[in-house]
C-alpha cells in the first residue's frame, strides 16, 4: 500500500488539508484493496487554524515511512516554519519520498530547499512573492501544477485536487484516476497547462442525448461530422450544439476529441497495439495528428504515457 503523509503546520488551510483525504482513499487496486493509506501528521498534537483547533494522532515520524509527502497551503505563508518540520520534510525527500505542495505549501518546500533550481507554482496571488523570496526557484504562474518527478507543486485549492488526481493517474492509471474523480464529484484532472481534459458523464435519460453519445462512443473510428450527428439526432446543428452545451458542458467536436483521447489512453494502458494502430482505432486521420492532439490534451506523448501508465503502473501497487 502506498503511504501518504499530509503535513499540517500552524495556520494550515483546513480545506486544502482535507484534499488528499478526499481523493486517495477511494482508489482501489486490482484486487479491490485500498491503494493508499493517508495519515495527517504534525510536529505537535494540536494545530490551530483561523477557525479550528485540530487534534492529530500522528507525529512527524509518519514521514519516516511515507512514500508521498503532501504539504497543504497556509493562511500566513510568511510565518516561519519550525526547523523540525522542515528537517522532517527534507529527510523524507532525501530518502526518496515524493513530495508535493498545494497552493502556498510551496513556501514550505522552498524554505526546505526542495525547490532550488526547480520549476514550481503556487497560488496566483503569491507567485511574485515566492519568486522574490526564493530567487533560485523558477516560478511558473500560468499552470495548475508542476510535476518534476519527485517534487511537485500546485496552484490554488482546486488545483490541489487536480494534482492529487494526477498522482493517482501516475500511480494507478487513467481508469483509477477517473474513478477517483467521480467519487469526489469532480471533473477529471485538467492537465498541468490549463488545457482541460474533462470527462463528462453521459446523460442517462433516453429523452436526452444519451443514445447519440453511446452511438458516438461505438463509432469513434469513423470521421464523425457535426451534420451527420445532427441528422442522427433528428435535430438541427444549432439545436445539437445547444443541447451538448446544456447536457455535457462542451461542444460535440470537443466531446468527441475527449472521448477519442480517453479511448486511446485505455488502449495504451491495456494493449500492445502500436501508436499507428491506436490512431486508426480512435478515428485520427494520421498517427502524426494523433500524437499532436494526445500531447496537447494529456501533457505527454503516447509512448511516454504507455511507459508511465501502462500495466507496469498497476504492478507497482500489487
Amino acid at each position: 500500500m502506498h503511504r501518504i503523509a499530509v503535513v499540517a503546520v500552524e495556520g494550515v488551510l483546513p480545506f486544502e488539508l482535507s484534499i488528499p483525504g478526499l481523493v486517495f482513499p477511494s482508489v482501489r487496486r486490482a484486487d479491490g484493496e485500498p491503494a493508499y493509506e493517508v495519515r495527517i501528521c504534525a510536529e505537535t498534537e494540536r494545530i490551530t487554524t483561523r477557525s479550528l483547533e485540530l487534534i492529530l494522532a500522528d507525529s512527524l515520524t509518519a514521514l519516516d515511512r511515507a512514500d508521498t509527502v503532501i504539504v497543504p497551503g497556509l493562511s500566513d505563508w510568511r510565518a516561519p516554519i519550525s526547523p523540525a518540520t522542515l528537517s522532517a520534510i527534507g529527510a523524507a525527500a532525501r530518502r526518496g519520498a515524493r513530495v508535493a505542495s498545494i497552493s502556498t505549501g510551496a513556501f514550505v518546500l522552498a524554505e526546505a530547499g526542495l525547490l532550488d533550481d526547480q520549476r514550481a507554482t503556487t497560488h496566483w496571488s503569491t507567485t511574485v512573492e515566492l519568486a522574490e523570496r526564493y530567487p533560485q526557484v523558477r516560478v511558473d504562474p500560468d499552470v495548475l501544477f508542476v510535476d518534476n518527478g519527485r517534487i511537485l507543486s500546485s496552484a490554488g485549492s482546486a488545483a490541489g485536487i487536480d494534482l492529487c488526481l494526477h498522482l493517482v493517474r501516475r500511480d494507478c492509471g487513467a481508469a483509477a484516476a477517473a474513478a477517483a474523480a467521480r467519487w469526489a464529484v469532480m471533473p477529471m484532472e485538467r492537465g498541468a497547462d490549463h488545457s482541460p481534459l474533462v470527462v463528462h458523464e453521459a446523460p442517462q435519460s433516453d429523452a436526452s442525448l444519451a443514445p447519440l453519445l453511446r452511438w458516438m462512443e461505438q463509432h469513434l473510428d469513423r470521421p464523425l461530422l457535426i451534420d451527420e450527428l445532427a441528422r442522427r439526432a433528428a435535430i438541427s446543428t444549432r439545436t445539437l450544439n445547444r443541447r451538448f452545451r446544456e447536457q455535457t458542458g462542451t461542444t460535440p467536436l470537443q466531446w468527441l476529441l475527449i472521448a477519442r483521447i480517453r479511448r486511446a489512453q485505455q488502449f495504451l494502458e491495456t494493449t500492445d497495439l502500436s501508436v499507428e494502430q491506436i490512431a486508426m482505432q480512435v478515428g485520427f486521420a494520421s498517427a502524426t495528428t494523433f500524437r499532436d492532439r494526445f500531447a496537447r490534451s494529456v501533457g505527454t506523448n503516447p509512448t511516454s504515457y504507455r511507459r508511465g501508465f501502462g500495466e507496469e503502473a498497476e504492478r507497482r501497487l500489487r
